[in-house]
């Protein structure tokens, strides 16, 4: 969203994350996230070196800790929220909130009477958690929210499964938004980009037009159309406020029955599969349990462990099925679905690939949605 912003205001810009490193207009693959100190400073010279004005970096806790964007001088931070994530890595909450931390106390402690030099921490009003980075900073602190007072708001938000409007206010004036993204947590994500923008002093109007022009992010709430008359989404969530967030923005607009397919990855946090099971109960109307990324640990461990938060949950045996095959389990999925109807196909995302055992196979849940899809219609016309 900050790099759509920025670019539909006339500068050039560049973008790293997990879809990808964009350097001149072109999106090259990464394998990580945040990229290691050597490369991620060699991709920052390309940028420079094509008079790049913008960069807009996602930073990982785990890239915070093993120091990957040492060097890296930020002129503002930006803090979504902060839920149970990366505890196979971190091991406490605490950890991980002190990982993220180093990228609000990074921005150093001094002030200047030069705007652009000064330094901003863009933070969630609404999110407990902002206490404790704004104590870590002492760069000039914008807020926003919609529950919460905050420097940028939204209200008279409306949600539907066509896009999203919402009335802005802010310290730089009053403007109705439109999003063609769905679901509360793209509203907060959209205050958070505009505070950005704002800090930058990007006009409204330009701030407006860059987020009405957004049709998508790969694999965030992606749309599969093929023409059917059942919507299918494939969204990146894998925790269970990702999860959360992502069957709550369903359940909004819902009219038909909510089928929902995700699994866990292996060889991670175990605490979190029966707490996805639980809000997959919640929400859906029929779960198919199925792998992520099972890496070396047993397929069927993984799916039992979410299965037991199903069964916490209350839900009966006629409202899931677990389906050890991810294919099989998106084939399912579509198969069941009729007119109305919303497929929610969880955890991977944009990724293109499965990790079984020591083995990296390509897999595309949108490819195989599509393809599966084009199958049921085909044999509806026969």
């Amino acid at each position: 969203m900050i790099d759509k912003i920025l670019a539909h205001a006339g500068y050039r810009t560049g973008l790293m994350g997990n879809i990808g490193t964009k350097i001149g207009g072109e999106l090259l693959h990464t394998d990580i996230n945040t990229q290691a100190p050597h490369r991620l400073q060699a991709n920052l010279r390309k940028m420079k070196d094509l008079s790049t004005d913008y960069c807009v970096m996602e930073v990982t806790s785990q890239g915070l800790h093993l120091g990957r964007v040492l060097g890296c001088d930020y002129r503002i931070a930006v803090l979504t929220n902060v839920t149970q994530d990366h505890l196979d890595y971190h091991g406490t909450m605490e950890n991980y909130m002190a990982a993220k931390g180093l990228l609000f106390s990074g921005l150093g402690n001094s002030f200047s009477p030069d705007r652009a030099r000064r330094k901003f921490a863009i933070l969630n009003a609404d999110d407990d958690a902002s206490a404790y980075f704004r104590d870590l900073t002492s760069a000039q602190v914008i807020t926003y929210g919609i529950h919460n007072a905050a420097d940028v708001r939204a209200a008279e938000i409306q949600l539907t499964s066509r896009g999203t409007t919402f009335m802005l206010h802010s310290f730089s004036g009053t403007m109705a938004m439109e999003l063609k993204l769905v679901g509360m947590f793209n509203v907060y994500n959209a205050l958070a980009a505009i505070s950005t923008a704002l800090a930058e002093r990007i006009p409204l109007e330009a701030i407006r037009q860059g987020l009405a022009d957004l049709t998508s992010v790969p694999g965030r709430m992606e749309v599969i159309d093929e023409g059917q008359d059942f919507l299918v989404l494939a969204d990146y969530a894998h925790t269970p406020d990702g999860l959360d967030k992502a069957l709550s923005a369903v359940r909004e607009f819902a009219e038909g029955k909510i089928i929902t397919v995700f699994g866990c990855g292996g060889d991670r946090d175990r605490t979190k599969r029966p707490l996805m099971g639980q809000l997959a109960a919640k929400y859906s109307d029929v779960v198919i349990i199925t792998c992520d990324n099972p890496r070396s640990e047993d397929p069927v461990r993984i799916l039992k462990d979410i299965e037991r938060g199903l069964h916490e949950h209350g839900a009966c045996e006629a409202s899931y099925v677990l389906i050890e095959d991810r294919r099989q389990a998106i084939v399912r999925a579509i198969e069941m679905a009729g007119s109305g109807d919303i497929v929610l196909i969880a955890g991977k995302g944009h990724e293109t690939y499965q990790l079984i055992k020591d083995h990296t196979l390509h897999f595309d849940d949108r490819e195989e949605a599509r393809e599966a899809i084009r199958q049921k219609m085909m044999a509806g016309r026969q």
